[in-house]
C-alpha cells in the first residue's frame, strides 16, 4: 500500500483566487514548490482533490479545468515535480445548472473523491493526509480515514475557529506541514 497526501488547491497550494481558471491568474502559496519536493522525497503521492463549483455555475469549463491543471503541472515541472493525480467535483446542488446541479459524493466536505484516490492508487488511510484550507477539507479527511490538517493560508485562519479540540493538527502553510513530517519521520 502506497501513502498519499490529498491536498486541495484553492488556498492551499496557490493562491485563493474566486473561480480561478486561467493560467495567467496561477500563482503558487509561498514555499509551496519545497513543500511538495520535501513530501514527493518522503515517498508520499502527490494527489489533488478540488471543489470546482465555478463549472457548476457555468464560469468556465471542465475542458478549462483541464487546461488549468495542465498549465499547473507544467509549472511545477520546472522544478522536477508532478502532481500524481487532479480529482474535481463540479456539482453544486444550490448554483448548479443542468446535470451539475446534483447532490454527489464527490463535493467535499463529503469524501467521495479521497475515496476515489485511495482505490485507484491502492492507498493506507493510516500513514496519508488531507490538507487543506477550510473545514470541509478537516471533514473530508476524517469521513475517508485519513489525518486531517489545516492550513492558515487561503481561507485557513478563519476556517481555524470551526475545528473541534483535536479534531485537525494547524499549520501556519504546507511547507510547515511538510517540514514537519520530514522531522518526524527522520526520528
Amino acid at each position: 500500500m502506497k501513502k498519499a497526501i490529498f491536498l486541495d488547491r484553492d488556498g492551499t497550494l496557490n493562491v485563493e483566487k474566486e473561480y480561478l481558471y486561467q493560467e495567467k491568474d496561477l500563482e503558487f502559496e509561498k514555499g509551496t514548490v519545497e513543500a511538495l519536493s520535501i513530501l514527493k522525497d518522503l515517498g508520499y503521492l502527490l494527489i489533488v482533490v478540488t471543489n470546482q463549483s465555478g463549472i457548476a455555475r457555468q464560469y468556465y469549463t471542465e475542458e478549462d479545468l483541464k487546461h488549468f491543471h495542465q498549465a499547473f503541472q507544467k509549472k511545477l515541472s520546472v522544478f522536477g515535480l508532478k502532481i500524481d493525480k487532479f480529482y474535481y467535483c463540479p456539482h453544486h446542488l444550490e448554483q448548479g445548472i443542468g446535470k451539475y446541479k446534483i447532490d454527489c459524493s464527490c463535493r467535499k466536505p463529503k469524501p467521495g473523491m479521497l475515496e476515489q484516490g485511495i482505490s485507484e492508487f491502492d492507498i493506507d488511510r493510516k500513514s496519508s493526509y488531507m490538507v487543506g484550507d477550510t473545514y470541509a477539507d478537516v471533514q473530508a479527511g476524517i469521513a475517508a480515514g485519513v489525518s486531517p490538517i489545516l492550513v492558515r493560508t487561503g481561507h485557513g485562519k478563519r476556517e481555524e475557529e470551526k475545528l473541534q479540540e483535536g479534531e485537525a493538527k494547524v499549520f501556519d502553510n504546507l511547507l510547515a506541514f511538510a517540514q514537519d513530517r520530514k522531522q518526524r519521520e527522520s526520528l
